[in-house]
């Protein structure tokens, strides 16, 4: 059951692929969160947002498409004007003229498959002049594939490291998340998405791959870690690299599981190991972000763990009428951890792409030492799923 709160809609409007745009919200703080939407073609777009009001200090939080968070509580004086800047990648499903990815009929409303680029504006007080939008074909894409772990995640209180990582990169990166809630590496070959990102994909693009959690409960033959998982590695290996693009592997998450002793149980039979195997064996950048979540949940500890996943008690969401205690998928400060664990590991392996991090990313986060729940502020959405995501 979905439950949505409050929704504006205030202007859509169209942009050919040659076009610049400029959406004009004038100086006021709005008392509600609301959305506007640009329909454009498939594509990168440079997204500059004029913050400030010329009567009012200002608090403005800026998401895109499935909520990609891109401007995070950022505060404006009374009568400042700030400009800033991203990347967002647009997609519809069709990946030519006969062919369309396979999307699961829960996708078919979400804002990352329609044919408009929607801007969720929200924030203790939002503050947005404009939104000037324009079409990028330079800069570097780098596309997500994944599961539940990885996916734009549409509505509270559920969230994925995939749509917090774009927070902290500047406009000279595009992120296309392509992951979806219970896909295995072969089933995301086989319903298209995969081909979805390599028909938008050029020479010096970058695809990331997280697999592992569902892929090891698939059964019959020819399945296993060093069968048909491996194989489908190195096919998406083999088809990023005929274009240009590098391929980077990112063992899976650990799940909430503590044993007696306060450690993390080993949930992933030896898929985290097969990928590795793969790694090595095609010299793929390979992040462990198994171990470094490991480190982050035992940091954490078996109860204050909790924080970091969807775990509510009944009644904390309209119509709620049964506790959340899911041991597998995050919240928003559970997600936003692990993107930090990602961009470590991206740091550490001399990723191109990081050049392009933000000056006000802090370096040297340490999955050991991981940010006080209390010091992370996120200002809710007003999507509302009372249904887990498909995956375990």
């Amino acid at each position: 059951m979905k439950k949505i709160i409050f929704i504006t809609t205030l202007l859509v409007t169209q942009l050919s692929c040659a076009q610049k745009t400029t959406i004009e919200l004038r100086d006021s703080i709005r008392l509600h969160d609301y959305y506007t939407s640009i329909q454009v073609p498939d594509g990168n777009y440079r997204v500059t947002v004029t913050l400030g009001n010329k009567k009012k200090a200002g608090n403005t939080t800026l998401r895109a498409e499935s909520r990609r968070l891109f401007i995070e509580n950022e505060p404006t004086k009374k009568g400042e004007t700030k400009r800033i800047s991203f990347l967002v990648n647009k997609r519809t499903p069709k990946i030519n003229e006969r062919e369309y990815v396979r999307i699961k009929e829960r996708e078919r409303t979400k804002l990352n498959w329609d044919d408009l680029l929607t801007f969720e504006i929200t924030g203790d007080a939002q503050a947005v002049q404009r939104i000037e939008v324009e079409r990028d074909t330079i800069a570097p894409t780098v596309f997500l594939c994944g599961n539940s772990t990885v996916v734009d995640q549409d509505d509270e209180p559920w969230a994925s490291w995939g749509q917090m990582i774009t927070r902290w990169f500047n406009d000279s990166v595009c992120f296309c998340n392509l992951a979806e809630s219970g896909e295995t590496a072969s089933t995301f070959i086989a319903a298209g998405r995969l081909k979805k990102g390599l028909s938008m994909m050029k020479p010096g693009d970058f695809i990331i791959m997280e697999f592992g959690h569902n892929d090891q409960k698939q059964k019959g033959p020819g399945t296993g870690a060093y069968y048909n998982f491996a194989t489908a590695l190195k096919t998406f290996v083999d088809e990023a690299r005929s274009r240009g693009a590098q391929p980077i592997f990112i063992t899976p998450t650990q799940r909430r599981s503590f044993d007696e002793k306060g450690k993390i149980r080993e949930t992933h039979a030896n898929y985290p190991e097969a990928m590795a195997w793969v790694a090595q064996r095609e010299n793929c950048t390979l992040i462990d972000l198994h171990q470094m979540t490991r480190t982050l949940f035992e940091a954490m500890g078996q109860e204050n763990s909790k924080r970091a996943f969807v775990h509510y008690p009944a009644g904390s969401y309209p119509g709620q009428n049964k506790p959340f205690a899911d041991n597998t998928h995050f919240n928003p400060y559970g997600a936003y951890q692990i993107a930090k664990c990602v961009i470590e590991g991206l740091i550490a392996n001399n990723v191109a792409f990081t050049r392009f991090l933000r000056p006000e990313y802090p370096k040297g986060y340490n999955p050991a030492k991981p940010d006080a729940f209390d010091s992370f502020h996120w200002v809710e959405s007003h999507h509302i799923d009372l249904i887990k995501p498909d995956g375990n």
